[in-house]
């Protein structure tokens, strides 16, 4: 599975990452987690609110900070 997180690197930003690194843990899954900080890229990916996060090239949350419980539901299931 590949995890991008998009942002310029702000708190929101931080924070989403860390509960997406948090919530791959605490389900044990093994994921390709990276963050996308130039905001040329993320357009590129279709991001136009951030912080974003994609699961496989899809954007599963955008403009906000996901919850670890929403995580967990999204991540579950692949």
């Amino acid at each position: 599975m590949k995890i991008q997180i998009v942002g310029s690197g702000c708190t929101k930003c931080k924070s989403a990452e860390s509960n997406v690194r948090d919530t791959c843990a605490d389900l044990n899954i093994s994921a390709d987690i990276s963050h996308v900080y130039d905001v040329k890229e993320g357009a590129k990916l279709g991001v136009m609110l951030t912080p974003a996060v994609l699961v496989d090239g899809r954007i599963v949350v955008a403009g906000r900070v996901p919850t670890k419980e929403e995580l967990k539901g999204l991540l579950s299931h692949k």
